[in-house]
């Protein structure tokens, strides 16, 4: 059974697409809901049991133009579950997909990516318009 989901972004919350059938992943838009833990509990347990299995890769485009403390700590945390799972054999690609004028979204993305030592992690800048 190949898990799906899919929650249209609010003000306060992402978008979120998981496609198990197409090992995909995405969030974009923006994060700061009082009760983000919650908000994303049930993507960390997919998460993690699905990279738990043999032959689990995953491409994860991170497209957050905002996001709180809080939802850092959950992105990271997940980051750490992917690169893990990439030290096992995993093939994991991270597209963290920021534009050059949000400078916090660029420095967040450049400090993943150090501290990340197995997946591949793209920091994607696009221009802004």
């Amino acid at each position: 059974m190949n898990f799906k989901l899919e929650r249209e972004k609010t003000t306060t919350t992402p978008y979120v697409l998981i496609d198990e059938e197409n090992k995909y992943m995405k969030f974009e838009g923006k994060s700061y809901l009082e009760e983000i833990v919650e908000f994303f509990q049930e993507i960390s347990e997919w998460l993690e049991k699905y990279l738990a299995q043999e032959n689990a890769g995953l491409t994860f485009d991170c497209a957050m133009r905002y996001f709180n403390s809080s939802t850092t700590k959950i992105i990271y945390n997940m980051l750490r579950v992917m690169d893990k799972a990439a030290g096992r054999g995993a093939e994991i690609t991270v597209n963290w997909i920021v534009s050059e004028a949000n400078e916090s979204m660029v420095e967040c993305g450049e400090d993943f990516e150090e501290e990340m030592e197995n997946l591949t992690f793209n920091l994607v800048i696009e221009e802004s318009e």
